[in-house]
């Protein structure tokens, strides 16, 4: 056993950084390593029950980790996804597994078998891949946890079903077990959540008080396995009993410690539980039956994708989340090995069935971190042709003049579209991804597909006329090809460009960037000026750093974060801002209209009565006592305009 252990994690070991520098996930990695070492090619392992018996420790850890993310409150709040896409989609994807195996002339009691083990998908693989990629509260995460529970419930059924219908003329006898096996699910739910509620918190509470790590660690060990056990000898599966064990603490306040203490564990024994799935491979399926092995595997992702997506979209899911889902789950479970195996000991499927389903699996699972990194980029070339949505309004003759055009409705250009249209100001947004733009115009945002790289779209988004154009992507080549656009239709149009670092700052200047602001520096500033302000520095000279940093770095935006303490800073008078002004009884503006009131460089951006009322302002409108003009400007001009608004009815102007 121990040398079988050494060979396992040296092998893994290397396959692990040949398969990061060719950026493929670990998770293929340790497959990779289990077929190599298994008996069907060098065959240098000797010890597989117990290499079998660790990893599925490695589920049940994986599960428990699962259980803390997901507390009863939140799964309540899922129902509808869980019990309402989850059974949607194991039905729909069964019978038509189940239909699809008739066509090749099986029993239904094969095709009963082989339907129920491509049903399920990997909740190891995605739960990983989702806590790797902090995905698991997305709406893609979360909508893929919840068709994954159902799944993991529903294999309980399933494990009963198939050694029933192994035996002649039982067609009529399911009723009964399935029935025995529903009361012991609730039974153990209860139970379990029960323990939870009232004995645990005290026990954690009291293990904590003791402050020993050990005994705390080994507490949670026990809590997950004892869960494991207990469900495992009511008939139903170690995974569900795990996850159940960690829900009960998912609203305890040792939820993070817990899992820091569990999560060692979790990754190892998941590694060797991915490396016991790479044994399963059998060599002499790829050599012979290779063409049809992929065929296979084809067919069965396409079919998972297609009907995890159907079952979102009739539940109403969005079609960005509903693909995402599809392509995410679109691979063989864990679970579907273990019926395998299973419907082999019954004699349902024949060797080289098995065989195939099990490469089909494995197969599948080294596709799915691929699939899964790559389903953006998937979903955008399926749709890119068909969605009528995404095609390009065509503006009306004076639409586009003296705006801004944002390229790019990522997370920096949803907050630059959310500010200009806070202030009224005229803007348009291109975006290339058609997912983001449907989603976007269904929320009912204005944002328009194409590529801002492109001569035509640039036109038709009225460059010409542009006062400003905002490149809010992180892609040096992109966007020196669009400044070399925008400069041949329009060299006066202001141009800032946001980078990630300052490199390339040069090159995007030499190209016609009015602009570059790097976020790495402005991120780097804020955190010095916290930590200077902090470490009791004072706050003009705070401002006189950074500002001198700025200077040599921006020729426009220096100051681009002065705080509320304007009155401080040396260079407040050049940045416009906004300012409150109470009008007194004495104020010669008392009964004046407002359109009276004028002042180069002020705008009256609001006015509110003494009772709180906004009022909508026009030429009719005059000041009364008690109302608070908001005035936007410059600081100088601010003070001025204040002045002349307090100023009494008997006081002279300067």
């Amino acid at each position: 056993m121990l040398n079988d252990l050494l060979l396992l994690l040296f092998f893994a070991i290397i396959s692990v950084i040949i398969f990061r520098q060719l950026r493929l996930s670990n998770i293929v990695a340790y497959l990779f390593t289990g077929f190599v070492l298994g008996p069907s090619l060098l065959n240098y392992l000797a010890s597989y029950h117990e290499i079998e018996l660790v990893a599925e420790f490695g589920i049940v850890f994986l599960m428990f980790s699962l259980g803390l993310e997901f507390s009863l409150k939140k799964l309540i709040d899922m129902r509808r996804s869980v019990f309402g896409v989850g059974i949607l989609q194991v039905v729909v994807s069964f019978f038509l597994f189940f239909a699809l195996s008739q066509l090749f002339a099986m029993s239904w009691q094969e095709s009963f078998a082989v339907a129920s083990v491509l049903t399920m998908s990997s909740t190891a693989i995605i739960v990983k891949l989702l806590s790797d990629k902090q995905q698991l509260h997305s709406q893609v995460g979360k909508l893929s946890i919840a068709i994954l529970l159902f799944q993991d419930l529903a294999v309980v059924p399933f494990l009963i079903i198939i050694p029933i219908i192994a035996v002649p003329n039982v067609e009529g006898g399911l009723v009964v077990p399935l029935s025995i096996a529903a009361m012991k699910g609730g039974f153990a739910v209860a139970l379990l959540l029960s323990i939870g509620h009232w004995l645990l918190p005290r026990f954690f509470y009291e293990m904590g008080r003791l402050r020993f790590d050990e005994t705390f660690i080994l507490s949670t060990l026990f809590i997950s396995l004892f869960a494991a056990w207990f469900t495992q000898k009511l008939g139903l599966s170690m995974a569900l009993g795990a996850f159940l064990a960690g829900m009960m603490l998912a609203e305890s306040h040792y939820r993070h410690q817990i899992s820091a203490d569990i999560r060692p564990f979790k990754d190892i024994l998941m590694a060797m539980f991915f490396i016991s799935i790479g044994t399963l491979l059998n060599f002499d399926v790829l050599r012979n039956d290779l063409s049809t092995l992929i065929l296979i595997v084809f067919c069965v992702m396409l079919a998972k994708v297609v009907t995890i997506t159907s079952a979102a979209l009739i539940m109403r899911e969005k079609l960005k989340t509903a693909l995402g889902v599809g392509i995410a789950l679109a691979q063989m479970g864990e679970f579907g090995f273990i019926l395998v195996a299973l419907a082999n000991k019954y004699h349902l499927l024949d060797e080289q069935l098995s065989s195939l389903l099990i490469a089909t699996g494995v197969l599948s699972m080294s596709l799915t971190p691929l699939l899964v990194n790559y389903s953006q980029k998937i979903a955008v070339e399926v749709l890119h042709h068909s969605a009528k949505v995404f095609n390009f309004r065509q503006p009306l003759p004076g639409q586009f003049a003296n705006h801004t055009i944002i390229c790019g409705y990522g997370r920096v250009g949803q907050i630059l579209s959310r500010f200009l249209r806070a202030e009224s100001l005229p803007f348009i947004v291109l975006d290339r991804d058609p997912l983001r733009v449907k989603e976007a115009r269904e929320g009912g945002e204005m944002v328009e597909f194409g590529d801002a790289s492109r001569r035509e779209i640039l036109l038709i988004a009225g460059i010409e006329k542009a006062k400003l154009l905002i490149i809010t992507f992180d892609d040096l080549k992109r966007s020196m090809a669009l400044l070399g656009q925008i400069r041949q239709i329009n060299p006066k149009v202001k141009v800032l460009v946001r980078t990630k670092n300052d490199q390339g700052i040069d090159q995007l200047q030499e190209a016609g960037a009015t602009q570059v602001v790097p976020e790495v520096l402005e991120g780097g500033l804020m955190l010095v000026a916290h930590v200077l302000f902090l470490s009791g520095i004072p706050h003009r000279k705070i401002i006189e750093r950074l500002d001198l940093e700025r200077k040599s770095k921006y020729q426009n935006l220096h100051g681009f974060y002065y705080g509320q303490d304007s009155q401080l800073e040396k260079n407040a008078w050049l940045i416009e801002q906004i300012h409150a002004v109470v009008l007194s009884p004495q104020s010669q503006m008392i009964g004046s209209y407002i359109a009276d009131f004028s002042l180069s460089g002020v705008i009256i951006k609001s006015l509110h009565r003494a009772d709180g009322e906004e009022v909508i302002l026009s030429h009719d409108t005059r000041f009364v006592t008690g109302d608070t003009v908001i005035l936007q400007g410059e600081k100088a001009t601010l003070l001025e305009a204040e002045r002349i608004l307090q100023r009494q009815i008997h006081e002279s102007p300067i």
